[in-house]
């Protein structure tokens, strides 16, 4: 058996950067930008207004206070989107609204709340000035955001929301990014049922599959369902063979010691075999390696494989550990680990057998510390206890266990508190 850290440099080893495509903004959300993006406009594109209010030059409002107003003439209006077309003189003022350009000759503007029009009672001809103003006061200037000729976001960024508004700003509608993954996954065996059709006796539902493809989605990959192998050397090389045109294979079942198990035997028949065992629990049997497919023009190109155990604990705990980094270097996503914390345990943990202990836990935060709690059994089979959990309690391959008050360190499953 070789250790978690060798594992995964192992896998890593193998796992290269995909190509780049074009894609429209509001898909390539989570994905890596491919390229700098630079604007070639002003944003705002012209000085305008923070807030409601008149424009006018700061010069009338001189000593301006609500005992001692200053009146002005108003000669129009001005909205968001519109260009004023005259130009503001001494004495004069125009009503402008949030987002409205200032107009020429104004160089401030001042609140409705600072003025007298509530008080007018629809005499809009002229307006009282309540305070006096500074040149610069509510105004946005052109650039403020962006300045044409400047780099906005950098190759490499993993597009978020944010991205997309900032990308639409500049009348973007396209970007190149780092395509996303197409990862095959396929469930092997006999008593492996498909979710839609009745359960017999004796067999279970076909779990493994849907949570496994749920986790590429979340992980920005794009899931090909392949169904259910027998446990027949002919039926699982079948059914690998409509995921050679995946980047990533992934098959749950198989990998293990009994007379069933043929994942590693069709590997090995169909690529090579890198590693079959991991020192740690759950998810010892991970069978990796690189299965031979077709690329573009005909020739031949290595497609990495992760023989997950059957056990859907195992299946998906190691898709975290292994697969998920796989997938983000694929995408050109940094950092490839997960987020940590030391937690204190809320129990003891035991480790029997010199392996390295991922136990399923609850992670809550009281008086300013991170408290841990097992979700429960902790069997391979229990996947209630990842659905309940945001958090694996990580126990040294190297110690006995882990006593109640310890601090340990907890790899998040989930994390509110930061980006993933």
């Amino acid at each position: 058996m070789i250790s978690v850290e060798q594992a995964l440099e192992k896998i890593l080893e193998n796992i290269s950067v995909l190509e780049v495509e074009e894609s429209p903004i509001l898909s390539c959300l989570g994905q890596v930008l491919a390229e700098d993006v630079s604007s070639t406009i002003n944003i705002p594109p012209l000085d305008n207004s923070a807030m409601d209010g008149y424009a006018v030059r700061s010069a009338d409002t001189v000593g301006a206070s609500r005992k001692s107003p200053r009146t002005l003439r108003v000669i129009g209006t001005v909205t968001a989107g519109s260009i004023f077309p005259s130009v503001v003189k001494k004495g004069a003022a125009v009503r402008i609204m949030t987002g409205a350009p200032i107009p020429k000759g104004a160089d401030c503007v001042v609140r409705f709340e600072d003025t007298d029009e509530s008080e007018r009672k629809g005499n809009s001809s002229e307006v009282g000035i309540l305070t006096e103003a500074v040149p610069g006061l509510e105004v946005r200037r052109a650039g403020e955001d962006i300045t044409a000729g400047s780099l906005v976001l950098s190759k490499g960024t993993v597009i978020r929301p944010a991205e997309v508004g900032v990308m639409a700003s500049l009348g973007l509608s396209a970007v190149k990014v780092i395509r996303r993954p197409v990862v095959a996954v396929l469930a092997t065996g006999d008593e492996v049922v498909d979710i839609a059709k009745p359960l017999p006796e004796g067999k279970i539902y076909n779990s493994n599959t849907y949570g496994l493809a749920a986790l590429v989605l979340r992980y920005g990959g794009v899931p090909k369902i392949l169904g259910i192998a027998a446990d027949i050397e002919d039926s699982l090389v079948a059914k690998l063979h409509l995921g050679l045109d995946a980047d990533m294979l992934v098959t749950s079942g198989g990998v293990s010691f009994g007379d069933y198990d043929i994942v590693r035997d069709v590997l090995a028949k169909e690529g090579e075999i890198v590693f079959w065992r991991v020192r740690q629990k759950p998810g010892r049997p991970l069978a990796f390696g690189m299965i031979k497919g077709t690329a573009e023009g005909g020739g031949v190109r290595k497609i990495p494989l992760f023989g997950l155990a059957g056990n859907p604990v195992s299946a998906m705990l190691n898709f975290e550990l292994f697969a998920r980094p796989a997938l983000f270097k694929m995408m050109g996503r940094e950092p490839l680990a997960k987020r940590t914390l030391g937690a204190v345990i809320d129990e003891d943990i035991e480790n029997t057998d010199g392996r390295r202990i991922f136990a399923r836990a609850i992670v809550e935060k009281r008086g300013g510390q991170y408290f841990a709690r097992l979700t429960g059994p902790q069997g391979s089979g229990v996947l209630t206890s990842m659905a309940l959990a945001n958090g694996l309690v990580v126990v040294p391959e190297d110690t006995p266990g882990v006593k109640k008050g310890d601090i340990v360190q907890v790899m998040m499953l989930d994390w509110s508190e930061g980006p993933e």
